[in-house]
């Protein structure tokens, strides 16, 4: 699986398994589509394959390429260890610009940290704070969202709205540019500092039979001052649609 891929399904795995919600000891395959746009210059759109493997347990649950243990689980709260790899890496090779091509490698890293969500009939509030555990970015990355979901027979419908928050050693490593790889490239130096990156979202879910369900996940994202200012990047925005069927055992 291509880091590019990697990347952008870490980001809607999350909205999808807390968009809709999991009965214990539920656990579900799939086959889906995935397109990501990335805001490095001369990366292009890209569409892959994706295959679905999740599991939702009384205390223990994976999604995707996320995994948690649950501290507290009642009706309403959700409060769980969690970890995942969550890459927002950057290959040279990759890039159509020959400037881009001379700045270093940018990996993808293992998060890990406290995920908590709310629900309520006026809503769902869902948190996270993770950190890099591998020492690539020393960065953190810390989320909050707001859903509300719009359910009626086979069907339902979670639109919501967050932002996060990147450290700035988060920003620095994949955004930054640092006196030798200036020299290389011919790009000016950067350093960034911490910024807020809002978004909106929209999961939504179809019950073909009891069994079987199709979904949609999208996100736009528009990035931070911080970010759009990097001689790396020439967008505005970042975005991921994904969408595909399930099986559920």
């Amino acid at each position: 699986m291509k880091l590019s891929r990697i990347k952008a399904l870490s980001i809607v795995a999350i909205g999808l398994a807390c968009g809709h919600t999991a009965m214990a000891g539920t656990f579900s395959l799939g086959a889906s589509a995935l397109m990501d746009t990335s805001p490095y210059k001369g990366v292009d759109t890209r569409y892959y394959p994706v295959p679905i493997i999740n599991y939702e347990g009384d205390d223990f649950y994976f999604r995707s390429l996320m995994a948690g243990y649950y501290l507290w689980k009642d009706d309403s709260n959700k409060l769980s260890l969690t970890a995942g790899y969550q890459p927002f890496g950057f290959k040279p090779s990759k890039s159509d610009d020959d400037q881009m091509k001379r700045l270093d490698k940018r990996r993808g890293t293992a998060m890990a940290g406290l995920a908590y969500s709310h629900n309520e009939e006026w809503g769902t509030i869902r948190t996270a704070v993770l950190g890099d555990v591998l020492d690539n970015s020393n960065g953190i990355i810390a989320d909050a969202t707001y859903l509300y979901t719009f359910k009626q027979d086979n069907w339902s419908l979670v639109p919501g709205v967050g932002v996060t928050w990147n450290s700035a050693n988060q920003n620095k490593y994949y955004y930054g540019i640092d006196s030798n790889e200036s020299r290389r490239s011919g790009l000016d130096s950067y350093k960034p500092s911490s910024g807020f990156d809002p978004y909106v979202e929209l999961s939504a879910r179809y019950d073909i039979t009891q069994d079987w369900q199709a979904f949609f996940t999208g996100r736009y994202i528009r990035l931070s001052s911080e970010v759009k200012d990097s001689p790396m990047v020439n967008k505005s925005y970042t975005g991921v649609v994904w969408t595909g069927v399930t099986y559920t055992f």
